[in-house]
C-alpha cells in the first residue's frame, strides 16, 4: 500500500511555492504564473517588463524595505549603456521619469551574473488629485523611440524638464510633433472629447455630457492647483490635497461644486482614447496615411488608457467612477480572443464584481441613491453590464457571471423625470421615445435571459461529449419563437426605413435585429459541433438512426434550425448592407461585429454570395477595430473553400438547404424587412 502511494506522489504535480510572486505582479497585485521552463510569468510576458524577484530574495523587513527601495520595477537596461529598454512604462513610472531629468544612473547588481539595471527614484504616480494638463503630457508624450517598439504599445518615459525633438513623433506622422506644444494638447483634447460624445455616447451613455465638459473645461482652465494635486512641479501638493480632502468631508456639499470635483484621470484618458479610435484630426489622418490605414497613435491612447486604469486599481476598488471606466475600456480594446494584449472580458467582469460589491443588484440599495443622476447612471450600468455579459457567454463560448436570481431589479422602475431637471430647459426625450427606450431593455433584457439558458446548457463538457438532448433542443426553438413574436416587430427594423431615422435609430434597430437572429446561427453552429444526444447513443451502439423512435421529429427540428439560421445570416447581411452603405459600422462601437463574423461564416460555409455583405461590413468595421479585417480575411478563405467544394458540415450535414434555397421559408420571414437590394458585389 505504501509503495502504491509513493508511485502514485511521483505522478502528482510538485507542490505550489509559497510567496514567489515577482516585484511587478507583486506591485500590481495580480496573481503570477510562471509556466515551467520559461524565465518570466505570463503576466511579464505579455506587458514586456523584466521579471525580477529582489523582493522575495530579501528575508528579513530591513532586507525586503532595501530590496523595494532598488528594484527596477519596469525598466531594464539591455547594455552596459545604462539607457532603459524598451519595456513599457506604467504611469507610475513615466512620472517617475518626467518628474527627475538626469537623475536615473545604471548600477551593477549584488550578483556579477545578474545583468545591469537602471534605478529611479521614488515615483509620483497618476493619483486622482494630478492635474489634468499633467494627465495630458502623459497621455500625448512620445512613442518610445527604441527598437522593437512595434511590440510594446504602452506609455513612454519622457522628461517634462526637456521638450522632446519633434523627431521623436515621428511614428505618429507628420503632424504629430505638435503635441508637444500645451496649448495644442489641450485643444486637441477638447476635440477628441468632442468626438466621443457625438459618436460613442449615443451607444454607451454612461456620462452627463454637460457635468463632463464643464468639469473638463474648468479642470484645464483655472488657474492654480487643481485641488492641492500632487504633480512633478507640485511635490508638496499632496498635503494640501489632504487637507482640502477633510474639508470637503465636513461640507453638506462635499467643500465642492459639481464642476470643481475633479475628473478621473482613467476616465479622462479612456474618454479621449475612444475619441482618437474615430476621430478625423489631420494629425490621425496623416498617422494613419503614415501607418497602412492604421493609427498607432490611437493604439498607443487606447493602451496608456488601459494601463492608468489598472495602475489605479480601478477593477479592484469599488465606486460609480471605476464602474464606468471598466464599461468603457471593455469595447475600446481589442475583440479577438487571440489576441493576448486585449484581456478580452476582463474589464467586463471586473465591472460585474464592482457592481456586486456596490449591491447596485439590490433594489433597496438602488433606492436609497439620493442623487437621480448618479442612480440613473448605476442603473443603466449594471443593465449594460448584465445585457453584454448574457450575450458575451452565448458568443464565446463562456458560461454567464450572472444568472436570474442574482438581482432583483428591473430597468423600468425608473422614476420620471425631476421637475428640476425639466425646468433646466435641457432637450427632453419625447414620449415615444421613452416607450422605444423601455421597450428596448424589455426585450433585450428577455432575450439576454434565453442567452443564459443556452450557455449553461450548450457550453457544457458533457454536452460537448455526448450531444443536446433532444428536450434541449426542442425548448430553445420554443423560446426563441415566442421572443420573435412577441419582440421583434417591436424593436427590430421596420418593413422600410423612416426618412426620420438617424444613426442611432438605425443601429439600435438593426443591432436588436440582429441579436435575435444570431441566437438561430448558434444554435445550428452547435447542432453542428456536438450533435443530437438521442442520436449519438444510437450510433454509438451500432443502431441505425431510423430505429429512434422520434428520429422524424429530430430531423424535422434540425432542418428548421438551419432554415432559421441561413434567414438569420442573410437578413444580418441585408442589415450590414445598408448600415455599411451609409458609412454607420465605420462609426460603431463594437455592437454588431459578432453578428457579421457569425452570419458571415454561415454565409460562407454555405457558399452563399450574400456573404459579401458581411465581408464588407468587417472591413468597414477594420477602420476602428483592426482585428476585423483579418475576420474578413478569414470568411473569404471559408468562401473559397466552400465553393471548391471543401467546406463541409459535421451533424448538420443532413440538413443542409439545397443549392437555390434562400432561407425565405423560414418561419420568421413574416417580419422581414425590405433590404432586398444592397449590393452583392464580387470581391477577389
Amino acid at each position: 500500500m505504501q509503495n502504491q502511494i509513493h508511485e502514485l506522489a511521483k505522478t502528482l504535480p510538485p507542490p505550489r511555492k509559497q510567496n514567489t510572486a515577482c516585484d511587478a505582479c507583486r506591485a500590481r497585485k495580480v496573481k503570477c504564473n510562471q509556466i515551467p521552463g520559461q524565465d518570466k510569468c505570463q503576466h511579464c510576458l505579455s506587458k514586456n517588463y523584466p521579471c525580477t524577484h529582489f523582493i522575495q530574495q530579501a528575508t528579513t523587513e530591513k532586507k525586503r524595505n532595501a530590496a523595494a527601495a532598488k528594484r527596477p520595477r519596469t525598466l531594464s537596461a539591455s547594455s552596459s549603456s545604462g539607457q532603459p529598454s524598451s519595456s513599457r512604462l506604467g504611469p507610475a513610472e513615466h512620472m517617475a521619469a518626467s518628474s527627475h531629468p538626469g537623475t536615473a544612473h545604471a548600477f551593477q547588481s549584488p550578483g556579477s551574473h545578474l545583468p545591469q539595471q537602471v534605478h529611479l527614484p521614488p515615483p509620483h504616480a497618476i493619483t486622482p488629485d494630478t492635474q489634468t494638463r499633467d494627465l495630458l503630457t502623459y497621455i500625448f508624450s512620445p512613442p518610445d523611440p527604441s527598437p522593437g517598439n512595434s511590440q510594446v504599445n504602452g506609455s513612454t518615459h519622457i522628461r517634462l524638464g526637456s521638450s522632446p525633438s519633434p523627431a521623436a513623433y515621428a511614428e505618429w506622422g507628420p503632424l504629430a510633433h505638435r503635441l508637444n506644444e500645451e496649448s495644442f494638447r489641450i485643444e486637441f483634447a477638447l476635440d477628441l472629447v468632442e468626438v466621443f460624445f457625438q459618436i460613442v455616447h449615443s451607444r454607451l451613455p454612461l456620462l452627463n455630457p454637460s457635468q463632463f465638459r464643464t468639469r473638463m473645461h474648468y479642470s484645464l482652465y483655472s488657474t492654480g492647483s487643481q485641488n492641492g494635486s500632487t504633480s512633478p512641479s507640485n511635490p508638496a501638493g499632496s498635503t494640501v490635497a489632504q487637507q482640502q480632502r477633510t474639508r470637503n468631508s465636513t461640507s453638506p456639499l462635499g467643500g465642492q461644486s459639481a464642476q470643481q470635483r475633479p475628473l478621473h484621470p482613467a476616465l479622462v484618458a479612456t474618454v479621449i482614447a475612444w475619441g482618437a479610435k474615430f476621430s478625423e484630426h489631420p494629425l490621425f489622418i496623416a498617422d494613419r496615411h503614415s501607418n497602412g490605414g492604421q493609427s498607432a497613435f490611437a493604439k498607443v491612447l487606447i493602451n496608456r488608457a488601459r494601463d492608468l486604469a489598472e495602475d489605479m486599481k480601478v477593477h479592484r476598488v469599488p465606486n460609480a467612477d471605476h464602474v464606468v471606466i471598466a464599461l468603457l475600456i471593455e469595447p475600446l480594446q481589442s475583440q479577438s480572443l487571440e489576441d493576448n494584449a486585449g484581456f478580452h472580458g476582463f474589464w467586463l467582469g471586473s465591472a460585474i464584481r464592482l457592481l456586486l460589491d456596490l449591491q447596485i443588484n439590490h433594489k433597496s440599495v438602488m433606492s436609497n441613491i439620493q442623487d437621480p443622476e448618479a442612480r440613473g447612471t448605476m442603473i443603466f450600468a449594471w443593465w449594460m453590464a448584465c445585457l453584454a455579459d448574457a450575450y458575451r457567454s452565448v458568443y464565446y463560448r463562456r458560461k454567464p457571471m450572472l444568472d436570474d436570481d442574482d438581482y432583483d431589479i428591473d430597468f423600468y422602475t425608473v422614476g420620471p423625470v425631476p421637475p428640476d431637471i425639466i425646468e433646466s430647459h435641457a432637450p427632453q426625450p419625447s414620449p415615444r421615445e421613452q416607450l422605444e427606450f423601455l421597450g428596448y431593455y424589455r426585450a433585450a433584457h428577455a432575450l439576454a435571459r434565453i442567452a443564459r439558458q443556452m450557455s449553461r446548457q450548450l457550453w457544457r463538457p458533457a454536452t460537448e461529449s455526448d450531444g443536446i438532448p433532444a428536450d434541449v433542443l426542442t425548448n430553445f426553438m420554443s423560446m426563441l419563437s415566442d421572443w420573435r413574436d412577441e419582440h421583434l416587430t417591436h424593436v427590430g427594423v421596420p418593413s422600410n426605413f423612416e426618412a426620420e431615422w438617424d444613426f442611432v435609430s438605425a443601429v439600435t434597430a438593426c443591432a436588436s435585429d440582429a441579436t435575435y437572429h444570431i441566437m438561430w446561427i448558434i444554435l445550428c453552429n452547435a447542432l453542428d459541433d456536438f450533435g443530437i444526444r438521442e442520436v449519438n447513443d444510437v450510433a454509438r451502439a451500432g443502431t441505425p438512426e431510423a430505429m429512434l423512435p422520434q428520429h422524424a421529429q429530430i430531423e424535422e427540428n434540425k432542418k428548421k434550425v438551419m432554415n432559421e439560421a441561413l434567414h438569420g445570416a442573410l437578413r444580418i447581411a441585408g442589415l450590414a448592407g445598408v448600415l455599411a452603405t451609409n458609412g454607420y459600422l465605420r462609426l460603431d462601437c463594437a455592437v454588431m461585429h459578432v453578428s457579421c463574423i457569425q452570419a458571415g461564416m454561415l454565409l460562407a460555409r454555405l457558399g452563399r454570395p450574400e456573404v459579401s455583405n458581411c465581408i464588407t461590413g468587417l472591413e468597414q468595421y477594420a477602420y476602428a477595430y483592426e482585428e476585423c479585417a483579418d475576420q474578413a480575411a478569414e470568411i473569404k478563405r471559408i468562401y473559397k473553400q466552400a465553393l471548391a467544394g471543401d467546406a463541409e458540415f459535421n451533424h448538420m450535414a443532413g440538413a443542409q438547404p439545397r443549392p437555390g434555397t434562400s432561407g425565405e421559408g423560414a418561419s420568421g420571414s413574416g417580419s422581414a424587412m425590405n433590404v432586398d437590394q444592397p449590393v452583392f458585389g464580387a470581391f477577389p
